[in-house]
């Protein structure tokens, strides 16, 4: 049942994340289409991986980490375009602050481990890590259509936050993975978010919260020397 209830999330954050980033993004219907067929690509690739137990494998390196790394290089080779790049950052800033809103749901994470299907430090960190992101996200939300340097430098606490959660989270993932040459605690580890539907939120959904904060971060810069909302 908790495995049921972990896809019905997962697709349904993929969907709503996926929808709400290529709908505010300037750009041609051309290239959202473009854009979201490469993305459906990539959550098929994901799933396939998962079903072919491929994110298992952990040496030399573990696989699952290599599905959290290519999105955020493809996204770091695609601001070397002009017009990529200001897609990119012409995304609303409430609009990437609310989708950080349902991270609360890490909560499912406490559940695994009580169903011993996850442990070592992993689930608590990306549990608690996720949940107070999600939950001051919503204040932030506010913050985020007003200008004023205190807003800026509250937004930019809450998002160094957010990602040190997720980079946290990955660094413990990957110390918990099953014959990882980096393991360093016992099994389970981290072994359920190498099945799906677990899986689906190191391969899409970390990288995709990842590229928002980093988007974040850049605009807070602009917005700190221009003195104007980022919307």
């Amino acid at each position: 049942m908790l495995d049921f209830i972990g896809m019905v999330i997962t697709a349904a954050l993929m969907v709503l994340v996926v929808n709400a980033l290529i709908t505010f993004m300037d750009v041609s219907r051309t290239s959202k289409l473009t854009l979201a067929t490469l993305i459906g690509l990539w959550i098929g690739l994901a799933a396939a991986a998962a079903g072919a137990g491929m994110l298992t494998i952990s040496r030399p390196v573990p696989v699952v980490g290599l599905f959290v790394a290519a999105p955020l290089l493809a996204a770091a080779v695609a601001t070397a375009w002009p017009a990529a790049r200001k897609a990119m950052l012409g995304v609303p800033m409430s609009v990437m602050v609310g989708l950080n809103i349902p991270r609360v749901f890490g909560a499912l994470f406490l559940v695994l481990a009580a169903q011993g299907r996850l442990s070592g430090p992993f689930p608590y960190s990306a549990a608690w890590g996720d949940i107070i992101t999600g939950v001051l996200a919503v204040p932030v939300l506010w913050l985020a259509q007003a200008v004023g340097a205190r807003n800026v430098a509250v937004i930019a606490a809450w998002n160094a936050f957010g990602t040190a959660d997720l980079v946290l989270a990955i660094a413990f993932g990957v110390a918990s993975a099953e014959g990882s040459p980096l393991q360093l605690f016992a099994a389970p580890g981290s072994e359920a978010m190498q099945q799906a539907p677990w899986s689906f939120v190191p391969t899409v959904l970390v990288p995709i919260w990842l590229i928002l904060h980093a988007i974040i971060g850049v605009q807070l810069v602009r917005r700190a020397r221009l003195g104007r909302p980022s919307g």
